[in-house]
């Protein structure tokens, strides 16, 4: 009997099925509103915080990134021309990302008395984890075997960035959740939901590039690294929130970003030596333009009352 394989699947499916899923997921949020009855929380314990701020950052982060990687099995037999355009329009969904944390850092840093403060916490937090990423980055690249760059090298460093960014997305729930707010809850999961299911293709366009595909357990390190950070920020905000602290977590992620797009650039260069060419241009705005409508114009239509829960 012979066996199936994901490669033996149609092309279409392959595109679609991701799409699929994601709609399941979605629609099961929007009709059955998990999270409506906050009324305990006040008189919840704090291991039943805990847990609830799991699930929650779990169907928020975990859920839509381990959706969005299902797509490697389509990424993976692209043409080299267009894995590199898909590597580019990565690197725009990181660089709105970044750009929106920018913002975020901002906002903080004028709730906080201490401007020089929350000015040095800022500089730091980018700088240092820059700095950081960049000699381990270089010091691992000595050490392959290999003169080329790795892709899932660079898988998990878009990973790790991701994840430090997912942080700041979990800090929001848990804030939202101890105040008893279950519409702001609601409305935030699905947000991140639409918005997270385009860090799994991010991930693993990088190691799409790779002759062999990577075991299993390296997408669900991955998937991890990048979307688990949504429960910790979870906690962090049920219990510890503050906009000194929010600072830190967004710059890190800021600076962790800057580094990636670093890599990935210098990876579509060893490939192909041009990075800038039209189709990768496109792309790259194509990424940047399509977390603007989830991230912004989705989120505020359901904001304004266009597309509520039930």
């Amino acid at each position: 009997m012979t066996r199936l394989s994901v490669d033996d699947l149609p092309r279409w499916l392959l595109a679609v099925g991701p799409v699929a899923v994601l709609t399941v997921v979605f629609a099961l949020l929007y009709v059955t509103s998990p999270f409506s009855d906050l009324a305990s929380v006040d008189s919840a314990s704090t291991i039943e915080i805990v847990w609830m701020v799991t699930i929650i950052g779990a169907i928020a982060g975990l859920v839509p990134v381990a959706i969005g990687m299902l797509w490697f099995p389509f990424i993976r037999d692209l043409d080299p021309r267009y894995l590199h355009a898909f590597m580019a329009l990565a690197a725009g969904v990181l660089v709105f990302i970044a750009f929106e944390m920018v913002g975020e850092i901002v906002e903080y840093g004028a709730a906080v008395d201490r401007t020089l403060v929350s000015a040095t916490v800022a500089v730091v937090g980018v700088g240092g984890t820059f700095t950081v990423m960049y000699v381990a980055s270089t010091w691992r690249q000595h050490k392959m075997a290999s003169h080329g760059k790795s892709g899932l090298h660079i898988a998990y460093l878009v990973a790790i960035a991701l994840g430090l960014h997912s942080i700041g997305e979990g800090l929001g729930i848990g804030v939202a959740y101890v105040q008893g707010d279950a519409t702001l809850v609601m409305l935030l999961v699905l947000a991140f939901v639409m918005h997270n299911v385009m860090e799994g293709p991010t991930i693993v366009a990088a190691v799409a590039r790779e002759t062999e595909t990577p075991p299993l357990r390296h997408f669900a390190a991955m998937g991890v690294i990048a979307g688990a950070p949504v429960i910790l920020g979870g906690w962090v905000g049920s219990f510890a929130n503050t906009p000194l602290l929010a600072m830190l977590f967004y710059a890190v992620a800021v600076g962790a970003i800057a580094q990636v797009l670093l890599e990935v650039a210098e990876l579509i260069r060893f490939d192909a030596e041009a990075v800038l060419s039209r189709t990768n241009t496109a792309t790259f705005v194509s990424g940047f333009v399509l977390m603007f409508f989830l991230e912004d114009v989705l989120v505020d239509l359901v904001l304004e009352g266009w597309l509520v829960p039930v």
